[in-house]
């Protein structure tokens, strides 16, 4: 079978997976599950042997035209690189897991069939995304993600939450859908084509008009599904789904598409010195902020996808500095470590029957219920924080090598001030990823106070899952050798100015963490017995009700409701409660865009309802009216008829006269 052959399956066979599985959910249950983990496991080992075939050497291209479109053609072309063998293994590997961990998490869901059917399709158009060799199919597969994120976000749809953010995902990523289909649109018309190597040989040859405009507009689309800032809020939202499709969302489809988009074509952005310094900025404000807010999130889930938001900007960082393999592998590396984090995660919040980690850090011994996920997360935060030898610091140090080569003038691939705008964030969000990972771990696995509940061993296709997804987290980082044949031919060795700066940053930003929480964890020891502690927060009753009914479950009257051991708070400090709520980014977005939108539809039903249907009404009055009229004149009276006869024909007679005397 040939190559070309074998890559068109990658992402056919999860479709038909997903199709028949929709087919026979209802007929057929027993075959819901196979139908679920068999074709993306297929879909994985052929995606292997295209990578091995491949070899990260010449790409391999194939086109056929779709159809006749009397301008621009629209072809179904493969375009497989290095970047996009090793990308479509990443999709295959989460995909697989997340089905198989799925099998356990959701045995007893009613929708699950529905559910399954969605994953597969997910990663069937992320795959289409890796291997498309023209942008219209590419962006097929592209919004294909964005509406199976909305159902699959919603999925507890009888939740207003997962309502809300499902509509907040599809809205937010539509947003920024409209300019990047302008800036393909664009991006093809200046190329005359829409095959990604025909654009990148007419930049290659500075036939690309309006870099500046294009790079622009094809950066929203990118901010809006890889969460970047501003389009970044609907991420942490998302997290009212399943925990699996957190896992999938944030390791290996969604926000990784955008990343990977750039990488694919970083010429036509590098064409522009100005969208590279854009995109540096976007990549530094979405490191350092999203560093700040997982360090001030109750919910375990929301810590992580802040903090996915933070990887991301590293990556965004790289592209800004124009090393696209460093991208990459960053995102190979986070990829494996996040999804490990995410079902691990899902085992927690399964074991303790909660996302807070306030109410987490008031049970003993839940590290001993969910011995895999302890040990397994342990590695995986670990990778986060970049402390070697961790995949995380060996793919981060290429990121912040590649800004201090670009910083200090070693290389043009990007201006210097981008450089030193990545490094410097890079370099600060190394201290906040250590310190939310950190907080993390000792407020999930250190907890002091009730007893764990016990429910019991967890499914093993839960935890073989976890331990498979460990070893890339703790090995892949010493890929960092041969990569650079698949990628850009660019050294990936970790440098040792910016190796030794980021880990010590990240060693601080763990040890002061830890100091802070054995200061808060003695404070909170001193807190009067049967006293309640107010929460600072006002929105956070559900998360104290929680805690107050467990310590009042294990001692009887002693509860407290605020969580005096979080060391976020005593780091934070007053931006503790701004950061706990994004910034108000959404209140910001929400003067500036929803009420006056909302304004706007307010004066809209005024104007058709009094004005329009004012007319409307007039016009059928008023024929009514006339009726009504004439409807009197029929009294049925021939004398009135034979009276009213006389009286016009004298009428006529007079005006008759009267126009014979002026003649």
């Amino acid at each position: 079978m040939t190559t070309t052959t074998l890559a068109v399956l990658v992402p056919l066979l999860p479709f038909l997976g997903a199709a028949a599985g929709l087919l026979l959910g209802r007929t057929a249950p027993g075959f819901v599950r196979p139908l679920a983990v068999l074709p993306p496991l297929t879909s994985l080992v052929l995606a292997v042997l295209v990578a091995v075939r491949q070899g990260g050497g010449q790409a391999i291209d194939a086109s056929t035209e779709l159809t006749p479109t009397g301008s621009i053609p629209i072809e179904l072309a493969l375009h497989i690189d290095g970047f996009a063998a090793l990308v479509a293994v990443l999709v295959g590997v989460v995909a697989t897991c997340v089905q198989i961990y799925s099998t356990g998490y959701l045995r007893d869901d009613p929708r699950y069939p529905s559910y399954a059917a969605l994953v597969s399709l997910f990663t069937s158009a992320m795959l289409l995304v890796v291997y498309s060799g023209d942008l219209i199919v590419l962006l097929v597969g592209w919004e294909v993600m964005g509406i199976c994120s909305y159902f699959l976000v919603g999925h507890y749809w009888e939740t207003p939450e997962a309502r809300a953010a499902s509509i907040k995902a599809f809205l937010v990523t539509k947003l920024g859908d409209v300019p990047f289909l302008i800036g393909l649109f664009a991006l093809a018309t200046d190329a005359g084509s829409f095959q990604i190597t025909t654009v990148l040989g007419t930049v290659a040859s500075g036939g690309l008009h309006h870099p500046t405009l294009i790079a622009l507009l094809l950066l929203a689309g990118v901010a809006g599904k890889s969460a970047l800032f501003p389009l970044h809020t609907w991420l942490p939202d998302a997290m009212a789904g399943p925990t699996p499709v957190s896992a999938l969302i944030h390791a290996a489809t969604m926000v990784a598409a955008g990343i990977y988009f750039v990488a694919r074509l970083l010429p036509v952005f590098q064409a522009s010195s100005a969208a590279m310094v854009v995109l540096a900025v976007m990549a530094a404000v979405t490191m350092a902020g999203s560093g700040l807010a997982a360090l001030a999130q109750d919910d375990i889930k929301r810590v992580l996808a802040y903090s996915t938001i933070g990887q991301l900007g590293y990556m965004a960082g790289a592209l800004a500095v124009g090393d696209r393999g460093a991208a990459v592998f960053h995102l190979l590396a986070h990829g494996a470590f996040k999804a490990l984090l995410f079902l691990a995660a899902g085992v927690i919040i399964h074991a303790s029957g909660t996302n807070s980690l306030a109410v987490m850090s008031r049970m003993k011994d839940l590290r001993a219920r969910v011995p895999d996920a302890y040990w397994t997360m342990t590695v995986a935060l670990l990778a986060l924080a970049a402390i070697p030898p961790f995949s995380g610091f060996f793919s981060k140090e290429a990121v912040l090598g590649a800004a201090e080569h670009v910083a200090t003038g070693h290389t043009e691939y990007a201006p210097g001030a981008a450089g030193w705008i990545v490094l410097v964030a890079g370099l600060i969000t190394a201290v906040l990823t250590a310190a939310y990972a950190t907080r993390l771990w000792l407020l999930a696995f250190r907890g002091r106070g009730a007893e764990a509940p016990d429910h019991g061993r967890q499914p093993l296709t839960m935890t073989v899952v976890l331990w498979v997804l460990a070893v890339p987290s703790l090995a892949f980082g010493l890929a960092y050798g041969p990569l650079p044949e698949w990628f850009d031919g660019r050294d990936l060795t970790p440098v040792l100015t910016t190796s030794v700066l980021g880990t010590g940053l990240a060693l601080v930003g763990g040890l002061v963490t830890y100091g802070a929480w054995r200061h808060t964890s003695a404070m909170a020891a001193r807190v009067p017995m049967g006293a309640i502690v107010a929460h600072p927060d006002a929105d956070a009753g559900a998360v104290e009700a929680e805690a107050i009914a467990l310590h009042e479950q294990a001692f009887g009257d002693v509860a407290y409701a605020a969580d005096p051991a979080d060391p976020g708070r005593l780091l934070l400090g007053p931006l503790h409660r701004h950061a706990a709520v994004g910034f108000h980014l959404d209140a910001v977005y929400t003067a500036l865009f929803v009420r006056p939108v909302q304004a706007g539809a307010v004066l809209v039903r005024f104007l058709d309802r009094e004005v329009v249907d004012t007319y409307v009404r007039g016009a059928g009055a008023l024929p009514r009216w006339l009726g009504a009229a004439v409807r009197r004149a029929q009294t049925g009276n021939v004398q009135t008829y034979v009276s009213a006869l006389l009286a016009g024909t004298v009428v006529l007679v007079v005006a008759a006269l009267l126009v014979a005397t002026g003649a």
